[in-house]
């Protein structure tokens, strides 16, 4: 427990996914990063072979054709996914309800079952209290000096769990970052 901000769970799990196109199931790559009793331990990294060999969002995240089409798909991926999540109490993203839209979408997609835990948003947390004029995800790493590479998804996931961090030593507490 952060004194003064109330309990927080035991263990989350920051996420991030990059995807390739617009469907919401198009993830092409996915971070994890483990907090554990109030401090950031493990991560994940996996490249995700997307449905489409048409990679629309190269210039956002570096990511092309040629680099995903040997890796796994995400029913490969997924196992070790659920392994890492094992415990976790809550999911944490920037921006939440995109990276939980691309979850749940990639686990329908495959057939296997969502995990039903809650997401808290940082960018929800650093709109409620941080003084700055974009609540982006650089903009409160480079606010708290959070070291950043932005679009990696596994950097973006220990940013954003680092971040998440920040923002309860504020004061911020879960509730206002609840989806």
């Amino acid at each position: 427990m952060t004194a003064g901000t109330g309990p927080q769970p035991d263990i989350l799990v920051a996420v991030d996914f990059e995807t390739a196109g617009f469907s919401a199931h198009s993830a092409c790559a996915v971070g994890l990063a483990r907090i554990e009793h109030g401090h950031v331990g493990a991560t994940f990294y996996s490249l995700i072979r997307p449905p489409s060999s048409r990679v629309r969002f190269t210039h956002i995240h570096g990511l092309t054709w040629p680099m995903l089409k040997d890796a796994p798909t995400f029913a490969q991926v997924w196992p070790r996914m659920a392994t890492f999540l094992a415990g976790t109490d809550a999911f944490l993203a920037h921006n939440a309800p995109f990276d939980r839209r691309v979850l749940h979408a990639s686990c329908q997609a495959v057939g296997v079952p969502c995990p039903a835990m809650p997401f808290l948003c940082t960018l929800k947390g650093a709109r409620a209290g941080l003084p700055l004029p974009s609540k982006k995800l650089s903009c409160c790493c480079e606010y708290f000096a959070i070291p950043l590479n932005h679009h990696n998804a596994c950097s973006d996931a220990t940013a954003c769990a680092e971040l998440y961090l920040r923002l309860r030593g504020l004061g911020i507490t879960d509730a206002q970052m609840r989806l």
